[in-house]
């Protein structure tokens, strides 16, 4: 098996595939969008590159061809679907296929992984009680607190340990050494999602949202994957149409991308979501931490997160099983790349839906002039709220002649 690789060097005139044969030790689990190591150059030198296409056929001498060095460790894997994305970016945008790929696959280095360490006990009562008395014989007050506080919980989180029993690490391990506990550790993702509790909150649509909700919903159902331009006055609930509809493709089985510009993305917006479907959201914004942002991919990657929320970036979540993205306030300056690729979220939503088979629903008050030009072209679906939800009433305006 031979692989066509992009190796990861942003330059103009190393734009290309490389060919590299691939051991046998890996023709199983390779796959397209992997990243992996490999020699090149002159010197071998080992470098990084992404795995862009698989075949049987060697472009090039047999015996020139090198290989795969191996799979590289700690990369978020990219799907096919997420390559085609990347061609698309390179053709419609003028960037390098490497430049690309590294939009779409933003979050490339795997920052240190935290971890939830515990200290458990693994003897019984009576051997406890006995370590117990004869740490109190030797007045080893340390060893004694935390064997009695074992005896009473068996599992301790290590940091409770050093900060509230005050024992320190040559304590803990000497309990390993002596064979009463173990430490045991687990992989903890950082969830930028603190202190919220879902709770379910409905509201009662009014006629002109059920109406956009129930065409939404009906095309969806038959397979007609459409981008909708939801036109609706300021307060005309169209943060409702996105929740109704974004819950009836999560019933599905599928997940959703919600983008929203990152002077709109606060707690107070993004906590409407929260309430309704709970610990399935997550978020993603230019505050949270390196490795914050990698778990978040990672949670996605994972199927462990249904709605992923956030600026533009948020477009190339790599969720698998995607059926709606969601695009609030459109016509915002923000959505346009000001980096190479300088892509246009909303264009790339909707290839990227037309990859995935999934529904685009852009939602202003005031829209761009090229969505509601290809809205009123019928290239879009064109969903007009006049009214405000609720009884709430338009304020009455007058233009003054200054």
């Amino acid at each position: 098996m031979y692989a066509d690789v992009i190796i990861d060097i942003s330059h103009e005139q190393l734009d290309k595939t490389f060919q590299y044969a691939v051991p046998d030790e890996l023709v199983d689990v390779i796959e397209l969008g992997m990243s992996v190591d490999i020699p090149f150059g002159a010197g071998n030198r080992q470098i990084t590159g992404y795995v862009v296409g698989l075949g049987d056929k060697a472009a090039y001498p047999v015996d020139k061809i090198k290989y795969i060095t191996g799979i590289t460790e700690g990369k978020v894997t990219a799907v096919s679907r997420m390559l085609k994305l990347a061609a698309w970016l390179k053709h419609n945008y003028g960037c390098t296929m490497n430049q690309a790929i590294k939009t779409v696959i933003p979050v490339k280095d795997k920052v240190k992984q935290k971890e939830k360490r515990s200290v458990n006990l693994i003897i019984d009562a009576a051997q406890a009680q006995k370590y117990l008395d004869t740490f109190a014989k030797k007045n080893a007050k340390a060893r004694y607190r935390l064997l009695e506080a074992l005896i009473k919980e068996p599992v301790i989180d290590e940091s409770i340990i050093k900060s509230k029993l005050n024992i320190t690490a040559q304590t803990v391990k000497a309990f390993e050494d002596m064979g009463i506990a173990e430490v045991r550790s687990e992989d903890m993702y950082r969830n930028p999602v603190r202190n919220v509790t879902g709770e379910r909150k409905r509201i009662e649509l009014n006629e002109q949202q059920k109406n956009a909700v129930d065409t939404i919903i009906a095309d969806y159902d038959k397979g007609d994957y459409k981008t909708y331009l939801l036109h609706g006055v300021t307060g005309s609930g169209k943060t409702e149409v996105y929740l109704e509809t974004i819950e009836h493709v999560l019933n599905h089985g599928r997940q959703a991308i919600v983008l929203i510009p990152e002077i709109a993305l606060t707690f107070q917006t993004v906590q409407r979501f929260y309430h309704r479907f709970g610990d399935k959201v997550s978020i993603m914004n230019s505050r949270m931490s390196k490795g914050e942002r990698y778990d978040q991919f990672e949670r996605a990657q994972m199927g462990e997160i249904d709605i992923m929320i956030g600026p533009r970036s948020a477009l190339f979540t790599p969720f698998e099983r995607l059926g709606i993205i969601v695009m609030d306030e459109e016509h915002e300056s923000s959505y346009q790349s000001e980096n190479v690729p300088k892509y246009h979220a909303r264009e790339t939503a909707v290839y990227r839906a037309g990859l995935c088979g999934a529904s685009v629903v852009l939602g202003s008050a005031t829209p761009s002039v090229e969505a509601y030009a290809r809205a009123l072209s019928g290239e879009y679906k064109l969903w007009t709220l006049k009214k405000r939800a609720g009884k709430a009433m338009l304020p009455t305006t007058q233009i003054i002649d200054l």
